[in-house]
């Protein structure tokens, strides 16, 4: 029995279809078991609060711009509520993981996050546009 752990998905199934192929029924594969390193939640983590400060920096430039404004520097920015989660089992499937389908597997393993923050920008009036421009 061999046992590989793959961090790419794509190269999982390339593998498993040349073993297939260059020796058909002597090799018997299992179906994967997906999980995620913590590692990789800590940098899914981070990556949902950067799209969090990014999403919320466009929105206020965006409200700057319809009043006339400029967004200057941030101020103040606070992460308030980060929330994690995975996929669903619907009640009607086997807890047993065999008799799920891949993608049911892979819908299991999948992990959600969302960030709230909060962030203070500085707003630069019309005035001071002209200033710097002279």
């Amino acid at each position: 029995q061999v046992c590989i752990i793959f961090s790419d998905f794509g190269k999982m199934q390339n593998v498993c279809n040349l073993l297939i192929e260059k020796l058909g029924t002597s090799v018997t594969i299992s179906p994967p078991h997906f999980y995620h390193t913590p590692e990789a939640v800590d940098t899914l983590r981070r990556q949902v609060c950067v799209a969090a400060v990014g999403n919320t920096r466009q929105k206020a430039q965006e409200v700057c711009r319809l009043f006339g404004q400029s967004l200057g520097k941030p101020l103040l920015i606070r992460e308030e509520e980060t929330k994690e989660w995975g996929g669903h089992i619907d009640s009607h499937l086997s807890n047993s993981p065999d008799s799920l389908t891949l993608q049911e597997r892979i819908q299991n393993a999948t992990a959600y996050a969302s960030c709230k923050v909060f962030a203070v920008f500085e707003i630069k009036g019309k005035e001071n546009r002209r200033k710097k421009l002279v």
